[in-house]
């Protein structure tokens, strides 16, 4: 009897520490818990952020490349353009020294 008084006067002391200290863990814990989810908040700002800056960068980089396209061909346009006259003065010029 007096075996199990003494044990159970040891497990009793061992639960009180144990429970004391688990309730302060607990309280870290839930400070930990806070503290990430207020940093997975930035983080969500952030990328909602990031996320739009992202979208606008594609967008300016399709126009700036429709922009390219356009310039190209009208380049082209030029070149080709160019490419007739020279032609036609080479065959004017041909034709005056035929005179």
């Amino acid at each position: 009897m007096i075996k199990l008084l003494k044990v159970s006067a040891v497990v009793l002391g061992a639960s009180l520490m144990v429970g004391c200290a688990s309730t302060s863990d607990l309280a870290k814990v839930q400070g930990d818990v806070k503290q990430l989810q207020a940093d997975l908040n930035t983080v969500k700002v952030q990328t909602a952020s990031i996320s739009s800056k992202a979208d606008q960068a594609a967008r300016d980089a399709s126009d700036a490349a429709a922009n390219a396209a356009a310039a190209t061909a009208a380049a082209n346009r030029a070149a080709d353009t160019a490419a007739e006259t020279n032609q036609k003065l080479d065959r004017m010029l041909n034709k005056a020294m035929m005179k």
